[in-house]
């Protein structure tokens, strides 16, 4: 197992190509995360020229499609995450936000878990996983129901929940993506996190001493 963590801490990230990320707060606030000289940076979105954009279309319709992973482990945006009748029909317990700069729509009413992940090739996925997959475990020790979202539930938190069923089912990466997109078609982790996934799926492999590389 520590030989699995040093690999993991030990991952390269001098070739992922940097890009940035727009984000919708509940507020309606607009925010663009992105990077500037080793240093993550913040900036609302009217503060930006033209020239800054970064190509997205804005699509102001709401996605409120639920891929039920388990049916104690779904993933959704977090469009989901703060409709009530969607919540409930769900029947959630909990909330894990993997999201950055997204508040929590229902504190008084579900356990939230707030985990800040930036949506960038170069963010480290898998230092999220140990705190992340404990939460997700609990709840399901707890019969609870618990929906994993971001921002959009396409990259950061279908990445958190692929490496979840690699991890609790020992299912390899194909498997997991292949799990996950049939329940979420949406789903897209960046370039960066399905490169570290193939990683992580080839230090579990070492670890397991197998050879699978499917």
């Amino acid at each position: 197992m520590h030989s699995l963590t040093k690999e993991i801490r030990a991952f390269s990230r001098t070739n992922l190509r940097k890009q940035c990320t727009r984000v919708t707060t509940l507020s309606g606030k607009r925010i663009i995360e992105t990077w500037k000289d080793a240093r993550m940076q913040v900036v609302e979105a009217a503060d930006l020229n033209d020239g800054d954009a970064c190509g997205y279309v804005q699509d102001l319709r709401l996605d409120l499609q639920v891929g039920v992973i388990k049916p104690w482990l779904l993933l959704g945006s977090q469009d989901a995450a703060h409709d009530l009748e969607t919540v409930k029909k769900y029947r959630v317990t909990h909330i894990l936000n993997v999201a950055y700069g997204v508040e929590n729509a229902f504190p008084d009413d579900l356990t939230y878990r707030s985990i800040p992940i930036l949506d960038l090739p170069e963010t480290e996925i898998l230092s999220y996983f140990p705190e992340c997959f404990e939460f997700i475990e609990q709840v399901k020790l707890k019969d609870g129901v618990v929906l994993v979202h971001c921002n959009a539930g396409v990259s950061r938190a279908a990445a958190i929940v692929i490496g979840f069923l690699m991890h609790s089912e020992g299912l390899s990466f194909s498997q997991a993506f292949s799990l996950v997109k049939n329940a979420r078609p949406a789903i897209c982790p960046n370039s960066g996190f399905m490169e570290q996934l193939h990683k992580y799926q080839q230090c579990n492999n070492k670890a397991n001493g197998t050879l699978n590389n499917i």
